[in-house]
C-alpha cells in the first residue's frame, strides 16, 4: 500500500486576515464568490467580511448558515449555485459551517476557502465533512477527496471567540496522537486511504506536546483576550497539526466514543471536542498506558477545563446500556490494535462516571 500525506494547499495564520479575504479569493477565483457564514459571525463581523469585496469591486453572494451540517442544508446551497455561477465557495464560522462549505464545494466541484472563527475542532484542514441529521445527531463522515484550497486563520477573531470553544479544540487535538498511534499499531489505513507516514505521526505527536506545553498558558491569555506565542502555538496545534495529523493517520476509540455520545439525548450539553477529550481518556485507560501518563492527561484536562467524567457530559450510569452498543458499532473502534468488548467498555466507563 502506498504512503500518502495530504494537506491544504495553503495555510495562513495571523492577525486581521479577514480584511484581505477578497485578495485570497482572487488567487483561485475571478467570477463570483459564494460565502457561507455562521449566523452569529455574520451579525458580528458582516461589514468586515464584505469590505474587501466591496472595495475591490469583487462579485460575491453572502448567505447565512442554517445551524446544522446536514444534507438538507447542503442541498439548499447547491440549489443556490444553479441560479448563479459561482467559482469559489468560502466558509466562515465554526466546524459545522466549515464542513457544510466543504461539502457544497465538493458536490459542485469547486475550490473552497475555509476561515474558522474558532478553533473548537480540527475540521478546517481536513478533506472530510462530518454529516449530521437535521436534528443534530452524528450521521456519517463524507469523504471529499481533496483538502481545502486555503485555510485562513485570523487570530484576532479566534481570540474574541468564547474560551470554551478554544478549550474544546484542545480536547479534539488531545486525541490525535493517541488515535494516530493506535492506527499505526493496528496497520489501519489512514483517513486518506494510505499507509501512515512518519511525517503524519510526527505531526500528531507535536500536537500533543504543544498542548501539554502551552495549553494552560494559552487558556490564561485567551481569558484576557490577549494574543501571545502560546495562543498562536495552540491555534496551530488545534487547527493544522491536529487536522493534518488525524487525517493522515486515522480515528479510533476516542472519536468512536464522541460520536456515540452525540447520539444520546443529553449530548447537546457538551461540545464535540469535550466529548473527544473524554473519549481519549477512555482509550488510554483501555490501552493500559502507564498510570503516570493517564494521570498527566487527566491533570491537563482538569487544568484547562475539559471534562473527565460522564457526569460532566450529562451522562448517567443508567445510560451505559445505550452508550456501549453505540460505541461498538462505530467504524473507528476497528482501528484499535486489540479487540474491545462490551465488558471492557463497561468497566472503564464505570471508573469515569464521577
Amino acid at each position: 500500500m502506498e504512503r500518502i500525506i495530504c494537506a491544504p494547499s495553503q495555510y495562513s495564520q495571523g492577525q486581521h486576515l479577514i480584511k484581505k479575504l477578497a485578495s485570497y479569493y482572487k488567487k483561485i477565483g475571478n467570477q463570483s464568490a459564494y460565502i457561507i457564514v455562521d449566523s452569529f459571525i455574520n451579525q458580528t463581523y458582516h461589514d468586515m467580511i464584505i469590505k474587501s469585496f466591496e472595495v475591490s469591486h469583487t462579485p460575491y453572494t453572502l448567505t447565512v448558515f442554517g445551524k446544522e451540517c446536514c444534507m438538507e442544508e447542503i442541498q439548499l446551497h447547491i440549489h443556490a449555485h444553479t441560479l448563479n455561477a459561482y467559482d469559489v465557495v468560502i466558509g466562515i464560522g465554526g466546524g459545522k459551517t466549515l464542513d457544510t462549505a466543504k461539502a457544497v464545494a465538493h458536490f459542485l466541484h469547486l475550490p473552497v476557502i475555509i476561515l474558522p472563527t474558532s478553533v473548537s475542532s480540527d475540521a478546517p484542514c481536513s478533506q472530510i465533512s462530518a454529516i449530521y441529521t437535521a436534528d443534530g445527531c452524528f450521521d456519517y463522515y463524507l469523504q471529499l477527496g481533496t483538502n481545502p484550497n486555503m485555510v485562513i486563520v485570523d487570530t484576532s477573531l479566534i481570540i474574541q471567540a468564547p474560551i470554551r470553544l478554544f478549550v474544546a479544540g484542545m480536547g479534539d487535538a488531545l486525541s490525535t496522537y493517541y488515535e494516530s498511534y493506535a492506527c499505526y499499531q493496528s496497520g489501519a489505513r489512514s483517513q486518506v486511504g494510505g499507509t501512515i507516514t512518519k511525517a503524519a505521526l510526527a505531526l500528531s505527536k507535536l500536537a500533543l506536546d504543544t498542548l501539554l506545553e502551552d495549553g494552560y498558558a494559552a487558556k490564561c491569555a485567551i481569558e484576557k483576550k490577549v494574543d501571545s506565542p502560546a495562543v498562536n502555538n495552540i491555534i496551530e496545534a488545534n487547527t493544522y497539526l491536529s487536522g493534518v495529523g488525524f487525517e493522515n493517520c486515522g480515528l479510533a476509540l476516542a472519536h468512536a466514543t464522541a460520536n456515540a455520545l452525540s447520539k444520546l439525548p443529553t449530548s447537546t450539553v457538551s461540545l464535540h471536542g469535550e466529548k473527544v477529550a473524554f473519549g481519549t481518556l477512555l482509550q488510554i485507560i483501555l490501552e493500559q498506558r502507564p498510570k503516570s501518563e493517564i494521570q498527566s492527561i487527566i491533570s491537563f484536562c482538569c487544568t484547562v477545563g475539559l471534562p473527565t467524567t460522564l457526569t460532566a457530559l450529562g451522562v448517567q450510569e443508567d445510560q451505559l446500556h445505550t452508550l456501549i452498543p453505540l460505541i461498538l458499532e462505530e467504524p473507528g473502534i476497528k482501528n484499535m490494535p486489540f479487540s474491545i468488548t462490551s465488558d471492557m467498555l463497561y468497566e472503564a466507563l464505570i471508573s469515569l462516571i464521577h
